[in-house]
């Protein structure tokens, strides 16, 4: 009880950094995500661009309705990299999640603000996500070599991607009771989701239907910038707007989750 007290006496700002130490650590030490982004990212881009380089793809912006002429592989690399980043943000955000909700209660319990830990937790979430994104659009200066403002695009995109599905990694971490439901709804999501974009898998790319996909508006905006010279920030903020909405639902449910018991009586 006087532990109880002695944590919730304490200021928010007295509180915050040991919350943000303990889910950036728990979101870091995920040993397989680590060998996903530093081996898996360069091989999927590796066989991405051996399948699909040379060939040239037409591609729609929607919000200009101009049709761009691309080289299939280096549009297949920025839906590959979508792809990684989706799955790996993903997983990264949910395992951390769902393993250390029981601590999380645990610490509530003790006397820390929820509010504190949200705030952790989103500040935890968007620095790891922004790590996945930059390392994969460096990869891609490997295979391809855009502009400056063509790869700040595409980091951009990247970036919203994976703020994106880690905001429904932590949803996922605190509704779904089994790991396995959560690495299949992550995985499969995110492949569906993002191989849908790209014309070359897909002939019915340009389909109205998939503007309601969280990955429409990165992929615009990347591949508008990359491609066209063009920035769509309406649709990088259509990215942020799914981003926010997973994050709201996710951080609500775990509000709920982590009540303290006694404060409710």
């Amino acid at each position: 009880m006087r532990t109880s007290d002695t944590a919730r006496s304490r200021p928010p700002f007295r509180q915050f950094p040991t919350a943000l130490r303990f889910s950036v650590r728990d979101q870091t030490r995920n040993r397989l995500a680590g060998l996903l982004l530093a081996l898996f990212v360069p091989a999927w881009y590796l066989l991405m661009d051996a399948m699909a380089a040379g060939e040239v793809l037409d591609f729609r912006l929607y919000s200009t309705g101009e049709v761009l002429s691309v080289d299939g592989g280096r549009l297949t690399l920025i839906t590959a990299g979508l792809n990684c980043v989706t799955m790996i943000a993903g997983f990264v955000v949910f395992d951390a999640v769902r393993k250390a909700l029981a601590f999380d209660r645990r610490l509530v319990f003790a006397g820390y603000r929820q509010a504190t830990l949200i705030g952790a937790k989103t500040l935890a979430m968007v620095v790891v996500a922004t790590a996945v994104a930059l390392y994969t659009a460096l990869a891609v200066l490997v295979f391809w070599r855009p502009s400056v403002g063509g790869w700040s695009a595409v980091l951009a995109g990247f970036t919203v991607i994976a703020l994106t599905y880690g905001a429904l990694g932590l949803l996922l971490g605190v509704v779904v009771k089994r790991d396995l439901e959560g690495f299949f709804l992550i995985i499969m999501g995110g492949l569906m989701d993002t191989f849908l974009q790209n014309p070359l898998g897909n002939p019915l790319a340009d389909e109205p239907l998939l503007q309601w996909f969280p990955s429409f508006g990165p992929m615009q905006f990347a591949a508008g910038g990359a491609f066209a010279d063009t920035a769509l920030w309406g649709h990088l903020a259509l990215g942020l707007l799914w981003a926010s909405a997973f994050s709201a639902v996710g951080l609500t449910v775990f509000r709920i989750r982590t009540r303290s018991r006694n404060r409710a009586r």
